[in-house]
């Protein structure tokens, strides 16, 4: 399967947005309260986030060009190529870029996503 958003569009994308929001919000309940140091010395947070980030990845692909035009201010393309990283180069996942992509773009992409949703009709999940 691409990476590339050239794929056709998720039928269900609401489904796909929602997958998004829980997601980040798992990772984010799964994190809170921690530091890097000390999300690099829990191998279950860190499991459980790359599975999570594994996830938002995929549901990023099946939503295809749809993620870009509802949510042009995300980087689509790096949120569908994390998912190749954790399953094909996971051991050279940076930690720092895992910590950064929690701290910084999570937050954002949860909010985001959730509206996302919102804006959406209701697919048949």
């Amino acid at each position: 399967m691409s990476s590339g958003s050239a794929s056709l569009p998720s039928s269900r994308p609401k489904t796909r947005f929602i997958d998004i929001a829980e997601n980040a919000q798992s990772i984010l309940e799964y994190t809170a309260g921690m530091d890097r140091d000390a999300f690099e010395k829990d191998r279950r947070t860190r499991d459980a986030t790359e599975r999570c980030l594994s996830r938002i990845s995929e549901a990023a692909v099946k939503l295809g060009a749809q993620a870009e035009a509802m949510l042009p201010q995300h980087p689509w393309r790096q949120i569908r190529d994390l998912g190749n990283v954790i399953r094909h180069a996971y051991d050279n996942l940076d930690g720092e870029i895992v910590w950064s992509i929690i701290v910084e773009r999570l937050p954002v992409l949860l909010a985001d996503a959730k509206e996302a949703a919102g804006r959406l009709p209701d697919d048949g999940s």
